[in-house]
């Protein structure tokens, strides 16, 4: 193709090979799209969901969707931002027109969200696909305008990067689905970056007990830093031990932060008559919940997913900067590892294990 500039991205050439770190060919900016410049982006879940079989995205893939960086060319008809401006990216800008966005509702805009989109080419000529419209675990990525976000130039760049999808995500699980009120009682289960995302809002909510819930102790520490009032290893007991600090109810609300059947069920049991759950990881097609009819009935108990946060990215990412530079907001707890864009396959490696919370690549300005 001709035009546009050559950079290194994160590729998955099939679902069955591991990504490697490959040169890609991006176009120039077009009508009311920016480049941008990535100075971080961390390590999703959903990154991982685009090779392992969840998903079914095209290929070749460039992986990657929560990052911020600095908007370097804008092209013709452009109004939304400028040169220089500090930008976290947006895997799901609303149309604004569909009936969803009409209705208030941007998380379930008709035209966003999905899992891949044709953009660029490969080193050797091939189509390249853009995860979620983005492909931002990349040196550089071309995007439309409102797929991009303005933040203040003063917050650091791997904290904006986690503004765009794991903080979102849980803390308007929180905020926005669940409304947590002061003095109420959760469970947070899983514990990478949106659940911990969740803890850090149900503190800042005014929880009076806020349950940790993981399968491995090395989440511990993590818990308990991002806010956590007791931290849980998953057993067979866990149900009992959740109704054992509550007085034997459960929780008032339950946010299952993994994305399966069997923890979606943990979640219901977990929390008291009238409560609600509220389901924040993405699961398989074919991982089916089973629930008792009389128990639906006689428990009142809610459940609804809270897709991105339930959130407005336009009016929330801003917010929660304002959040995080205030101090009321402390998303470093979840950074757990600080890598190389070469590193990160070993860093999905990771996800897959349960091990640690947001691996973070830092590229140079």
């Amino acid at each position: 193709m001709s035009g546009g500039r050559t950079v290194s991205a994160l590729l998955a050439r099939r679902a069955d090979l591991s990504p490697t770190v490959e040169q890609v060919r991006l176009p120039d900016p077009g009508p009311g799209e920016v480049r941008v410049r990535i100075r971080a982006a961390g390590v999703c879940h959903s990154d991982l969901s685009m090779i392992n079989g969840t998903l079914a995205p095209s290929f070749p893939l460039a992986l990657g969707h929560e990052a911020a960086g600095v908007v370097t060319d804008v092209g013709p008809g452009t109004d939304r931002v400028s040169g220089g401006e500090h930008v976290v990216l947006n895997w799901s800008p609303a149309c604004r027109t569909c009936w969803h966005c009409a209705a208030g509702r941007p998380w379930f805009c008709d035209t966003a969200g999905r899992p891949s989109s044709a953009r660029g080419a490969t080193a050797d000529g091939a189509a390249l696909h853009v995860t979620l419209g983005l492909g931002a675990l990349a040196e550089e990525v071309v995007v439309p305008q409102h797929a991009v976000i303005p933040v203040p130039a003063e917050l650091p760049f791997d904290q904006a990067a986690l503004l765009g999808c794991a903080v979102l995500t849980g803390v308007g699980a929180v905020r926005n689905t669940a409304r947590v009120a002061a003095g109420e009682s959760v469970v947070v289960i899983g514990l990478g970056g949106v659940g911990l995302s969740a803890v850090l809002a149900a503190r800042d909510a005014g929880a009076e007990q806020i349950l940790a819930v993981d399968v491995t102790e090395s989440k511990h520490a993590l818990a308990i830093a991002a806010g956590a009032t007791d931290f849980l290893v998953s057993d067979g007991g866990l149900v009992r031990s959740i109704r054992a600090r509550t007085d034997g109810r459960g929780v008032d609300h339950a946010f299952e932060c993994v994305g399966r059947a069997t923890t979606i069920e943990t979640a219901w049991r977990s929390v008291r008559r009238g409560g609600g759950v509220i389901v924040v990881g993405m699961g398989a097609r074919d991982d089916v919940i089973s629930l008792s009819a009389l128990d639906v009935f006689h428990s009142g108990r809610v459940l609804r997913s809270s897709v991105y946060g339930a959130a407005d990215p336009d009016r929330d990412v801003p917010a929660l900067a304002r959040d995080v530079l205030a101090g009321d907001l402390d998303v470093t707890p979840l950074i757990t590892h600080r890598i190389s864009l070469a590193e990160t396959p070993a860093a999905l490696d990771r996800l897959a294990r349960g091990e640690g919370a947001r691996s973070v690549v830092s590229f140079p300005g």
